[in-house]
């Protein structure tokens, strides 16, 4: 049950973070690091990312962002595979 807190929570704080870049990158100001992005969704951040990407419409035009984003999600997938498999 603590899991499920853990990520909801995590989720939560990456939808925030890609709102947050969106509203850096249409000011003009520094924005947060493509590899942040990944790395916070790579960790279970992967429901957050894909909402704040469409409700944000932030980095769904960049096909280098999307392929990137595309292999985590694979790795992901793979990982509950094996570990719902194998426990």
């Amino acid at each position: 049950m603590i899991i499920l807190y853990i990520l909801i929570t995590l989720n939560l704080l990456v939808f925030i973070v890609f709102g947050w870049d969106k509203r850096l990158s249409v000011k003009h100001k520094r924005r947060i690091p493509e590899s942040t992005l990944l790395g916070i969704t790579f960790i279970g951040g992967t429901v957050g990312a894909v909402l704040g990407m469409l409700i944000f419409r932030h980095k769904i035009a960049k096909m280098s962002f999307l392929l990137k984003f595309a292999i985590i999600v694979l790795v992901q997938a793979i990982c509950v595979y094996f570990f719902k498999k194998y426990y």
